[in-house]
């Protein structure tokens, strides 16, 4: 592998910071950090810079979440390796993209979430995510807020795709713009 190109690559699509493999709870705190201090070399606290964090933030939980759940219930550790997170900026626009496996099975029901929430206006995000902190949340997770949230501050619908890989999985991605 070249790493210039890929570094070049990367500049190019206006990636600012990225991270595969593997998260822990650390690994997303450390990010985290990361994040806002990289974006707080840019802007200071404007809402913008709140969003594109509370987004990065989100994402790699979610990612991080349901890799546990899936390792939990007899999946691979070495498909917590698929693991991606990226950030970019393009002008005034910033993308946070997240990916990991799934099982093939639980795409109906994601894409069913994801396509309600692109149908969705501001003040019914908001009123779902109120509904939604007032029921009781499972204890492994998935009530969903992370979703809503990221679809709350973003400034276009949330957009997703699935990519089918061997053995029964398949690869999430998504991508939220703020």
């Amino acid at each position: 592998m070249n790493l210039f190109e890929l570094k070049e690559q990367l500049r190019s699509d206006g990636v600012l910071i990225t991270f595969s493999g593997s998260f822990s709870q650390g690994v997303v705190e450390e990010l985290g950090t990361a994040v806002r201090k990289y974006l707080e070399s840019f802007d200071s606290k404007t809402p913008p810079m709140m969003d594109v964090f509370s987004v990065y933030i989100e994402a790699a939980q979610n990612v991080r979440n349901y890799s546990e759940r899936r390792l939990a219930a007899g999946g691979s550790p070495t498909d917590l390796e698929s693991n991606i997170v990226a950030i970019s900026r393009r002008a005034e626009q910033y993308t946070i993209y997240a990916g990991n496996l799934i099982d093939a099975g639980d795409v109906a029901e994601l894409t069913a979430k994801l396509d309600r929430l692109a149908g969705m206006d501001k003040a019914a995000l908001r009123v779902l995510y109120k509904e939604q902190m007032r029921k009781e949340r499972p204890a492994t997770g998935g009530a969903g807020l992370g979703l809503i949230e990221m679809a709350r501050r973003a400034s276009a619908p949330l957009r997703y795709a699935f990519t089918p890989t061997v053995d029964g999985k398949s690869f999430f991605s998504l991508c939220v713009v703020i």
